[in-house]
């Protein structure tokens, strides 16, 4: 389940960053293209955000994450690069003790 929720992270960090480019670059100079693309980006970007919430309460208890490091992997939700930095920090396979 860990390796969904990376991919998970990784993809909604890259849909708030695409939803950000339309509104911020494609809004000014197309208004009719921004309008075309608006609901099918942010409709991944919400389905994708869902999912990271969902597969980070599944993983809390699995992973051994305190309440501090699952709040910032909830807040970084919310941020733009935020899931990105949650996928490299928090994202590591439990090492396997021998």
């Amino acid at each position: 389940m860990l390796k969904i929720f990376k991919i998970t992270a990784l993809l909604e960090g890259i849909s708030y960053l695409v939803l950000f480019s339309n509104m911020l670059f494609i809004k000014p100079n197309n208004f009719e293209l921004y309008h075309t693309l608006l609901y099918p980006i942010g409709m991944s970007h919400g389905i994708l955000f869902i999912g990271y919430i969902i597969l980070a309460f599944l993983l809390k208890n699995a992973q051994k994450w305190s309440l501090k490091d699952f709040g910032i992997i909830l807040i970084a939700s919310l941020l733009p690069f935020g899931t990105f930095y949650v996928e490299k920090k928090y994202c590591k396979e439990p090492l396997l003790s021998k």
